[in-house]
């Protein structure tokens, strides 16, 4: 009887059985890698090779000409502009989502956002949480795909009679329900009557306790306000229009966690400051992985002063806000 004809044949060099439509092993395996979009180590098995074996076949394959890998433009140029805030602005990550529909700016920030927070997040993190429509967007889709434990999540601001739809609370219930975490909210107002008043209740134990768990956090999320008109300092209840409109009168061009900041970055003193519960500047730059999700027109030189002064390591922004932030930085 005729044996069977069959499509493979050994590859006498590599040892492993190859089909007839390809030259090799090298061959192969970059067509399972790169076509079938299998895993490197079940290619070694396929091929009955080490891992390390496959590493250097598609190596290999790339310096033959079999494989030439292309990244899309628009990617290219989106990762181009990262690298060059990163630079600019001396971050130690960024990620810059594509243009798109402005009206839906907040939650694809929010998505990215969500995204580079779950990459970071490790067993045993406390994770400080700000406030604002973005960070609430982030809180809202964030989800880990790998089992990570001993998570805890804290308020680092007051909570706010103002706006409860991004309030602080709320931020950070729903961020540490997403990722099933301990949630710890401030139980404190974000601002309280008087400066004797706020350092009667941070005397209180409890008080104390949760600002200590503020003060240990290894990474915060937070946004960067503006204080036009509609921003969200002014809807959020944490100080009455004329204190805000006398703190811009006085330079103040952002807000960062319910703190004004001029326009490159210092603190702008005044009653308000006085009688805020929660983390200071000075504090939050001492928090190893600092993530800001801020994008939008409207919010260029807020964003701009919040990282020239270096309060943000890891920033996440839209690619015409980012355009525009290393062309404000520009030297004239």
């Amino acid at each position: 009887m005729a044996k069977a004809k069959t499509s493979e044949r050994i590859d006498l060099e590599k040892g492993a059985l190859v089909p007839t439509e390809f030259d090799d092993s090298i061959m192969w395996a970059a067509w399972l890698y790169y076509a079938d979009q299998m895993t490197q180590s079940e290619i070694a098995k396929r091929l009955n090779v080490s891992r390390a074996t496959i590493v250097n076949y598609l190596q290999e394959a790339r310096e033959r000409g079999i494989v030439s890998v292309n990244i899309h433009p628009k990617a290219g140029n989106r990762t181009s502009i990262a690298r060059a805030l990163m630079e600019t602005f001396d971050l130690a990550g960024a990620f810059v989502i594509p243009d798109g529909d402005d009206l839906a700016l907040t939650r694809r920030l929010g998505d990215a956002g969500a995204r580079v927070l779950a990459d970071q997040v490790e067993d045993g993190d406390t994770i400080g949480v700000a406030w604002g429509r973005t960070v609430l967007a982030v809180a809202d889709q964030i989800s880990l795909t790998r089992p990570v434990r001993d998570l805890t999540v804290v308020q680092v601001s007051g909570s706010s009679t103002g706006e409860a739809d991004f309030s602080p609370e709320l931020c950070t219930s729903l961020l540490s329900n997403r990722i099933h975490a301990r949630c710890v909210n401030l139980l404190a107002p974000a601002v309280l009557s008087t400066k004797a008043l706020k350092a009667m209740l941070l005397a209180e134990p409890v008080l104390r306790k949760q600002m200590d768990l503020v003060h240990s956090a290894n990474r915060i999320l937070f946004g960067v306000g503006d204080i036009g008109p509609k921003s969200t300092v002014r809807q959020a209840g944490i100080a009455e229009p004329e204190e805000i409109d006398d703190y811009v009168a006085r330079g103040a061009t952002a807000v960062i966690i319910g703190r004004f900041i001029d326009a490159h970055g210092g603190a702008v003193g005044g009653p308000h400051e006085e009688r805020i519960v929660g983390i200071t500047l000075d504090e939050l730059k001492n928090v190893p992985s600092r993530i800001c999700v801020a994008g939008g027109p409207s919010k260029i030189r807020a964003i701009t002063a919040t990282l020239e002064a270096g309060y943000v390591t890891h920033f996440i922004t839209d690619m015409a806000t980012a355009e525009a932030l290393i062309a404000a930085a520009a030297p004239d």
